[in-house]
């Protein structure tokens, strides 16, 4: 029997919806875990508000054929006593890393409890994630967790806009325009498929687009290996285009994976 698992902070979406669909197909048993989990939020990002519609995520686990939705508390996943902390300190050092210095640390350790009680051989994760997606990849290969990962490609809404529980915050003229994030990688995506090589060059392609939009602010637009996450200062293959800016007190993150022109196959 091939048990499937979907970890969530639940008010999930169709981005969570593709996830749980796609582990339907490939297993068994299907469990859900819904946890926020507390140590992957510093003091001053957004734990207290994080969005808990539990019913609503019950009911879409339900309608998608989810068997176990596992719902831990906080006290029963670290109880009085509990030390362990679990840590990549390369995979995690840059981009989220730096800006939420203790965020990936709270990811690796609660990956790495939620693996050990649910013992799935097949466990999937959003590509809108990337750098997390990566760690989660690291670990099991470290550890030797025996757990196949599996990275689902970004979903969107109709405009380009990547899927994310925090979608809700923004307001209705904050929606129009966090969708220049993605406009921003596209452009750069465009760069590297007409051939543009240099790194600085594509990284001015996607700032000036983000510049066209003052309200925003930019945390990092970076090209990067997909691999080692590590910048590359020249593109020639496969790369991916990282990205997280500001919109007010709102902060998206999104991504592009893109293949050189003369790589072959694009991505995106």
């Amino acid at each position: 029997m091939t048990i499937g698992f979907v970890p969530t902070m639940g008010a999930l979406h169709d981005g969570h919806r593709a996830l749980i669909r796609e582990a339907r197909l490939r297993c068994d048993t299907l469990v859900v875990s819904i946890f926020v989990n507390p140590t992957q939020f510093s003091p001053q990002e957004d734990l207290a508000k994080y969005p808990r519609p539990i019913s609503q995520d019950r009911a879409l686990c339900r309608k998608e054929g989810v068997d176990v939705c596992f719902e831990p508390t906080a006290e029963a996943m670290y109880p009085n006593g509990f030390q362990t902390v679990v840590t990549l300190p390369t995979v995690a050092r840059r981009w989220e890393g730096e800006i939420r210095p203790h965020h990936f640390s709270g990811v690796a350790t609660v990956v790495t409890k939620l693996f050990g009680i649910v013992l799935p051989q097949v466990a999937l994760f959003g590509q809108k994630d990337f750098q997390q997606s990566a760690l989660v990849q690291q670990l099991v290969k470290d550890l030797n967790l025996g757990v196949e990962i599996i990275v689902h490609p970004t979903v969107r809404e109709a405009d380009g806009l990547a899927m994310s529980s925090r979608n809700v915050y923004l307001s209705q003229e904050e929606r129009k325009r966090a969708v220049t994030l993605y406009k921003s990688l596209r452009a750069g995506a465009e760069a590297i498929r007409r051939g543009v090589t240099d790194g600085e060059a594509i990284q001015s392609a996607m700032a000036q687009v983000i510049k066209g939009e003052p309200a925003m602010t930019i945390d990092y637009l970076e090209i990067c290996d997909p691999t080692t996450l590590e910048p590359l200062s020249t593109v020639t293959r496969k790369t991916v285009l990282l990205g997280a800016v500001r919109l007010g007190p709102i902060r998206l993150i999104d991504n592009i994976l893109v293949a050189a022109k003369h790589a072959g196959r694009n991505f995106e």
